[in-house]
């Protein structure tokens, strides 16, 4: 820590880690150096203990490495970010994936936005290390996005907040934790805004990890009852429309034409390459059968998350506005009670001071009747 100087932004920036094999480290240790100058960066590594003693070693000095407790909720992000909160000391955070790779002039527009709202959501868009290609599981996953953009907003693996939203926590015990977030932040009054033309660069996954995230991706829907049923009804309108090759070339074209309006929505040209619209009908044809997947897990009780079973993939936006309303109703309950405690017991201490004062009062009104001694004869002893 001697010699580092302090960050230019009011900005932590929370990584949440848990690696299984350490090929990355190189460059995202590299990464975290390019940004240490700009905002206070704090990991919170759930790796095995081996492996974090080289996490510790690889990391520049400057970053806070925390152990995080995998007892303190079932999602190890969730649980990586509410360890990190009781260090929070500066106005904001970004809270990011270990695949997001932010530029200072990204962190420095994200600052500004959080002035206009409570929380900021970029748009994430791949882009490989070095000169390399974007490869094709990317441009795969890149259709969802672009579909997500042309009905309204992506959900990225990164959000920015203001770090006072983060003081009461939020549930761990739900799969889709950025959704989860944003919903919080909603229920307590918080203002969330989408920033459609704030690019944020990810790196690409591997093909395994993309084949892993199907299925996980397709439950975050459940958290969407409506576009759950919109999903769950395109297998059969695939397999109807497969019977008449003419109604499903048309389909195809409309699929890539709403695929094309995402990308070229808020400068999206910029970053999502011309061909990436093409592959939204494998994504969409991906998604009518990973619907009924997700549907069959979340009837045997949810989807497996290392080595756990999620089963809720993130609370409504109706319970969260309940839970915080009781939430704000606590004290003020408790201070009603305090009161009624309060006065009941004032009113027994003035209870017999005021039985008292009565029955003096009552002594001095009452006339009491002389007692005469009977006369006595003479004679008599």
């Amino acid at each position: 820590m001697t010699g580092v100087s302090a960050p230019i932004l009011p900005l932590h920036y929370v990584l949440p880690l848990r690696w299984r094999e350490d090929k990355g480290l190189a460059e995202l240790a590299s990464y975290l150096e390019s940004i240490r100058e700009f905002a206070e960066v704090i990991v919170v590594d759930g790796s095995d203990p081996e492996q974090r003693q080289r996490h510790r070693a690889a990391f520049p000095d400057g970053i806070t490495v925390l152990d995080a407790d995998p007892t303190a909720c079932r999602n190890g992000k969730v649980a990586g970010v509410l360890a990190a909160v009781p260090r929070l000391r500066r106005a904001n955070t970004v809270i990011a994936d270990d695949d997001v790779r932010y530029e200072p002039e990204d962190l420095f527009r994200i600052v500004g936005e959080l002035d206009r709202a409570d929380l900021v959501i970029p748009q994430n868009h791949f882009s490989p290390a070095g000169a390399q290609r974007l490869p094709w599981h990317a441009r795969w996953d890149t259709a969802r996005s672009l579909i997500n953009r042309a009905f309204g907003s992506d959900y990225p693996g990164t959000l920015a907040l203001r770090t006072s939203m983060l003081e009461d926590g939020y549930d761990g015990d739900v799969l889709f934790e950025n959704l989860e977030l944003i919903r919080t932040v909603k229920a307590r009054g918080g203002i969330v805004r989408s920033v459609r033309d704030l690019f944020v660069a990810r790196r690409p996954p591997t093909v395994a990890g993309f084949a892993d995230q199907r299925v996980r991706q397709a439950y975050d829907s459940c958290a969407q009852p409506l576009r759950f049923l919109v999903e769950l009804s395109l297998l059969p309108m695939l397999a109807a429309a497969a019977r008449r090759p003419r109604r499903l070339a048309a389909a195809v074209v409309i699929v890539i034409g709403v695929a094309e309006v995402g990308r070229r929505r808020a400068a999206g040209t910029t970053v999502f390459p011309a061909t990436a619209s093409l592959w939204a009908p494998l994504w969409l044809a991906e998604r009518a059968v990973c619907a009924w997947l997700s549907l069959g897990l979340r009837l045997r009780g949810g989807v497996d998350y290392h080595g756990q079973r999620l089963g809720v993939a993130a609370n409504s936006q109706r319970r969260l506005r309940q839970i915080h309303r009781d939430r704000l109703q606590r004290p003020e309950q408790a201070q009603h009670a305090e009161q009624a405690r309060r006065a009941e017991q004032a009113r027994r201490a003035d209870r017999p001071r005021h039985t008292d004062q009565a029955q003096r009062t009552a002594g001095r009104q009452t006339i009491r009747p002389a007692t005469v001694e009977p006369s006595r004869k003479v004679g008599e002893s």
